[in-house]
């Protein structure tokens, strides 16, 4: 080991977070639902069967962690790259480990954390190589490969979902962090609302909470041999509260607010109003869908909510942020309260599915046009009434191929 190695680890300090990863799957919390007994995936790894996977969760629920159980369990080599550090070179170099590792018997796991972040032609690097068995792939992603990851490669794996990690589990873990470092440095005094604060600022993220639990931890007062942990320690650590919001919860919010407003219910929609005013979303976003919902949803059962939603928007982009959450708010409410009525996109969808479907016929020849000159002579405008001259008649407007069609 060089004199620079062996300074850098000297000086180097391990976070409570990676010294606590659990070292087999006994240990592994909250994801009961992959790793209980008789789960699928558990039946599969204790017959040493590997597959390639994606692991979809939110930050700090073990998808990592149970990458490196899996490849513990069944005693396959283990390359970790970080889709933001590493490229096509690094792929690459990989599949020759693992073409090493297949002469000496041995399989190779290649896991790729955030591995939406790799471009197209990187992850089609990998195709040809979990085809044939080269290695197998396990992905970490916190956005829905749905959308991020290439269809190619999806198929070739099988995409498991991750729960934030459950508040029973989450205590576990906070207590498993504490007692390491009480055994490690001194007694802890904590009072009793402090591991529930921890929980409800975490949020299912294990890492943050574990964070917190080390940060606190070594902020508390010290007296007599003894550490005391107090919530405003806390609070004064932890400050603002991040709002987690990844690209899938941008899509899901917006859709749960639409969907509120739609349903009538005015605090569900101020609750993900304040949701996407506190993740930075554009203004006009939101007053944008404010506006669909306004003509779409209230249409003319209530046409002053319309008025009202563009008048938001305009507010909005004068405004900005924060001033700008009021009028947004004053449209939200009034749109959600209002009557609703989806008649106005009901009818025109339906026009424009019978245009679509060949029903596209011409305009009676009493409507057409016949403000030019050799109009008459074509019959065009011929028989037509002007209806404020004479609003007793009535006159065919629909197409002759229409006449008994209604929208309406």
């Amino acid at each position: 080991m060089d004199l620079f190695t062996q300074l850098e680890n000297d000086n180097k300090q391990t976070p409570l977070a990676e010294i606590m990863r659990p070292k087999d799957l006994d240990e592994f919390l909250g994801q009961s639902n992959v790793v209980a007994p008789n789960s699928p995936l558990l039946n599969l790894i204790k017959s040493q069967r590997l597959f390639s996977l994606i692991f979809w969760g939110t930050p700090g629920c073990g998808k990592t962690t149970l990458a490196r159980l899996i490849a513990q369990k069944v005693q396959a080599q283990f390359v970790e790259l970080s889709a933001v550090a590493s490229g096509i070179k690094d792929i690459k170099e990989t599949v020759e480990t693992a073409k090493q590792g297949l002469r000496a018997g041995q399989k190779t796991i290649l896991f790729i954390d955030e591995i939406h972040r790799y471009s197209k032609t990187q992850q089609d690097v990998l195709l040809p190589y979990l085809e044939d068995g080269t290695l197998f792939l396990i992905g970490s992603t916190t956005e829905n490969p749905s959308f991020q990851v290439v269809p190619a490669l999806l198929s070739r794996v099988q995409v498991i979902r991750l729960n934030p990690i459950n508040d029973e589990s989450m205590e576990k873990i906070i207590d498993r962090g504490f007692a390491y470092l009480e055994k490690n440095y001194q007694p802890l005094q904590y009072e009793e609302d402090v591991k529930k604060f921890i929980i409800m600022h975490a949020r299912g993220d294990a890492r943050c909470a574990l964070n917190m639990v080390e940060n606190s931890y070594f902020a508390s007062s010290y007296s007599n041999g003894t550490r005391i942990l107090t919530i405003e320690i806390l609070e004064s650590i932890t400050q603002k509260h991040n709002t987690r919001y990844s690209r899938q919860e941008h899509y899901d919010c917006a859709s749960a607010f639409q969907k509120s407003l739609r349903g009538s219910d005015p605090n569900a929609a101020i609750y993900y109003l304040a949701k996407m005013i506190e993740a930075g979303e554009d203004p006009r976003f939101i007053a944008r869908r404010l506006i669909v919902c306004a003509a779409e949803d209230v249409g003319n059962a209530d046409p002053m909510a319309l008025n009202i939603a563009i008048s938001a928007h305009k507010a909005a982009e004068i405004l900005g942020f924060p001033e700008a959450r009021i009028p947004l708010a004053q449209a939200v409410i009034y749109v959600a309260k209002a009557p609703k009525s989806n008649q106005a996109i009901m009818a025109i969808d339906e026009a424009l599915h019978d245009i679509q479907s060949g029903k596209d016929f011409p305009p009676p020849m009493h409507l057409r046009d016949a403000h030019y000159k050799d109009a008459a002579k074509y019959g065009f405008g011929e028989g037509y009434i002007y209806t404020h001259a004479a609003p007793e008649i009535e006159q065919q407007f629909m197409p002759d191929e229409l006449v008994t069609r209604k929208y309406l």
